[in-house]
């Protein structure tokens, strides 16, 4: 089963600058990815403020639902509350949600996170999906880590087909290890090694293997930091790209990740 799918934090639906409503444009880059399921962060659940500021601009429903129109299913992760709104993660499908949860993984009163789990049901059976935001400080981030691997453990089965994906700030690269010992998980810039250059032949040559490190994301107009990242497992990575230029730099600060899996034989056989 090939699957496409696009991890994207998109700043509430503004500009990064005078926080210009940014929202039907968003749609439409959206819908230009064709992904069958997206990850998204910093979705505008409510806005009184910019419903009002900005009215012929901003759409009348929660974000997410006017993202996912009527291709695909839309489900809310409410992370951050305040007087006039409230945002946080949500996931769209183009496949039927059987079940989603939120789970709490703030550290701290000044940054409210969480974790969004769904359970899609796919034609080759039933996919575990985590979109994370995590904060910006390293020890939090170590934490919300902890939290994540000790979320997926419990809520999926092991060795099921699953996908975390979203925004984790770690610009050092210092949560994958973990990550991938713990879930058994491959990031999906992980296979893409005959790009990498002649420093991953020396590391071969070295016994020391290829440095795994993912794309850069932040800021969209010039990335250089590397803060999204899909991690899977049971899915071969067929390609995996890093959306940016001058038209995605005036949606949001960071670019999207779109990637397009196929589901191992081996999993899918054990799912049927």
């Amino acid at each position: 089963m090939k699957l496409r799918i696009a991890t994207y934090n998109i700043h509430k639906g503004v500009s990064s600058l005078r926080s210009m409503p940014r929202i039907h444009a968003l749609k439409q880059a959206l819908a230009s990815m064709e992904a069958d399921i997206l990850f998204l962060q910093e979705v505008q659940g409510r806005h009184d403020k910019y419903a009002m500021k900005h009215a012929a601009l901003w759409p009348e429903q929660a974000q997410h639902h006017f993202l996912a129109g009527e291709s695909h299913q839309a489900v809310y992760g409410m992370n951050a509350v305040y007087d006039h709104g409230h945002h946080g993660n949500a996931l769209l499908s183009r496949y039927p949600v059987l079940s989603s949860s939120n789970r709490d993984v703030s550290d701290h009163a000044y940054e409210s996170r969480g974790i969004l789990h769904c359970v899609v049901q796919t034609p080759a059976g039933d996919l575990h999906c985590y979109v994370i935001h995590l904060g910006l400080f390293a020890r939090s981030r170590k934490r919300q880590t902890e939290a994540l691997i000790e979320a997926v453990s419990t809520s999926s089965p092991p060795g099921a087909p699953l996908i975390i994906a979203g925004d984790f700030n770690d610009w050092t690269n210092q949560l994958s290890d973990s990550l991938r010992n713990a879930l058994g998980v491959i990031e999906v810039f992980d296979e893409d090694l005959p790009s990498r250059g002649f420093g991953t032949y020396l590391r071969s040559l070295s016994g020391r293997g290829p440095k795994l490190k993912p794309a850069r994301t932040f800021p969209a107009a010039l990335p250089w930091l590397r803060l999204d990242r899909i991690y899977v497992r049971g899915f071969q990575i067929e390609s995996a790209q890093v959306l940016h230029g001058p038209n995605w730099a005036k949606l949001s600060d960071h670019a999207p990740i779109v990637a397009s899996l196929h589901m191992k034989s081996q999993v899918l056989a054990a799912a049927m």
